[in-house]
């Protein structure tokens, strides 16, 4: 549970933080221009997923262009954290990831034994993530398809899982 109370303690921070920024921002509309140009801000992305772990412990995830930070603003990026979902198969890792309004020419996906970077670029559009992923995994033999905004990557593990394999002891 400590890591959903961690999580929820940074998300209160995240929205007091966005509530100081929209009212600095609100200030900012009504003051004359300056030299007569205006300070373009956004879009803004936060989203979260919450899921069960196999062990029963509560997995957060968080994704967008929006992160807490140190000082008294939140940290924003240029490029958007995508939506992803990690599978572990018996033979395979998945990793599933939302990308929408790019073409597969403007996707690189670069593996590693631990990890899967994600980065696409296509005019205002922009996504970076590096993934960890829950095994090591083989990245030669890893596999692309992207179809309808969706990136789907499926990668060997090293080692398969081995099933239980045992011997009869005889009594005697």
């Amino acid at each position: 549970m400590y890591e959903f109370d961690e999580w929820l303690r940074r998300t209160r921070r995240l929205f007091e933080e966005f509530d100081k920024l929209f009212e600095e921002l609100m200030k900012e509309s009504f003051e004359p221009l300056e030299s007569g140009k205006r300070k373009v801000i956004g879009p803004f992305y936060y989203g979260f997923s919450v899921t069960i772990g196999p062990d029963g412990v509560p997995r957060i995830r968080e994704w967008g262009n929006i992160r807490p930070g140190l000082g008294a603003r939140p940290r924003i990026s240029e490029a958007v954290e995508p939506f992803v979902d990690v599978i572990e198969e018996e033979d395979v890792v998945k990793v599933i990831a939302d990308v929408p309004g790019v073409e597969k020419e403007d996707i690189n996906v670069e593996a590693t034994e631990t990890e899967v970077k994600i980065s696409a670029e296509r005019g205002e559009r922009k996504y970076f993530k590096i993934v960890k992923l829950p095994t090591r995994v083989r990245p030669e033999t890893a596999k692309a398809s992207y179809r309808n905004g969706v990136l789907t990557i499926t990668i060997e593990k090293v080692e398969k899982e081995k099933k239980p394999s045992g011997v009869k002891v005889k009594i005697e």
